[in-house]
């Protein structure tokens, strides 16, 4: 239900002391409790808000103090939905509108002209919300020569691991993949983690020739060792197991400081990261949150299927991206 997340309140923080803003994230309550005990409050526009379960997550949002939401969308479902939560539609900002593109117009306009601080997509087809953010002339949410990508934050024993990308780039090549580790390492500075170790996920462990994402792989590595790639430590290719597990890379002879402690993970296509994101959450029901990288402003793009509390954990990764 919304409002459900245990409120820890500023127990068991810390640096947070004047002049540092915060040590490494382990999990989505860290972040939480960072906002919180800042006093942190942004102004959230949604996009086609009339769906239960991202509504519930900005409504917890909302309950705990962390967004201004504004609502975008068909007015009288906002408030019927509104009215089952327990809220009264006085207490929010709704603006009806009946088509989704120009709703995710509408929302990115806001944010262009300083009226909100996040847009965040609702119930809508992935390309209206896109199209809108895409917009260079418009809003110019992307820089010119700037790659957006999208990244998955999941709570991975015990601390933060990020998996990229899973959402934008479809068959991204060598240079695409530069500039989608780039984005993915700053996201990791954003939750504290510093020079993070980067795993480059193949099929197989080894060049083959026949595997473009091998070779890839083993170009990216030596660029990162070369300084090409900076601010991480970058490893491949790399076979999931042997990538997540210090075993199996040992069972296998290899010899990595990435192996077995991957702080990144580089999906080699949109395919692959889209299968391994949902079956974190439909197989292993693994808490996580989507992100946009690569954009001037932090954007919420969930998907419509992820949970109220998956969606709720992207808005507070979104207000840590904006800090």
């Amino acid at each position: 239900p919304a409002g459900g997340r245990r409120d820890k309140g500023t127990e068991g923080l810390t640096g947070l002391t004047t002049g540092r803003r915060h040590n490494m994230f382990h999990n989505f309550q860290e972040m939480e409790d960072y906002i919180r005990s800042r006093n942190i409050r942004k102004r959230l526009v949604l996009a086609n808000a009339h769906d239960d379960d991202v509504l519930e997550a900005v409504v917890t949002a909302r309950r705990k103090g962390v967004i201004e939401p504004i609502l975008i969308g068909l007015e009288d479902r906002i408030r019927e939905l509104l009215a089952g939560m327990g809220e009264k539609a006085e207490d929010y900002h709704i603006i009806p509108c009946g088509d989704e593109r120009e709703a995710a117009r509408m929302a990115c306009r806001m944010v262009k002209d300083k009226e909100a601080d996040i847009p965040m997509k609702g119930l809508m087809q992935t390309a209206s919300f896109m199209r809108a953010i895409l917009d260079k002339e418009a809003y110019g949410f992307v820089p010119e020569g700037g790659q957006l990508s999208q990244a998955t934050v999941m709570e991975y024993q015990g601390r933060l691991m990020i998996a990229t990308d899973c959402a934008v780039n479809v068959a991204p090549d060598y240079s695409e993949k530069v500039k989608i580790i780039n984005n993915a390492v700053k996201l990791a500075g954003k939750l504290g983690i510093q020079c993070p170790k980067v795993a480059v996920i193949t099929p197989v462990e080894v060049v083959n020739p026949k595997m473009q994402s091998t070779i890839d792989a083993a170009m990216l590595s030596m660029a990162a060792r070369r300084g090409q790639i900076k601010n991480c430590l970058v490893d491949g290719p790399l076979a999931l197991d042997n990538a997540l597990s210090a075993d199996a890379a040992r069972h296998k002879g290899i010899t990595s400081q990435v192996a077995g402690q991957p702080d990144i993970l580089l999906m080699p296509d949109l395919c692959a990261g889209n299968i391994f994101t949902k079956s974190l959450t439909y197989f292993a029901h693994m808490v996580s949150s989507g992100t946009l990288n690569g954009t001037t402003v932090p954007v919420v793009m969930t998907s419509r299927t992820d949970t109220p509390e998956d969606k709720y954990d992207s808005i507070l990764t979104a207000i840590i991206q904006g800090l």
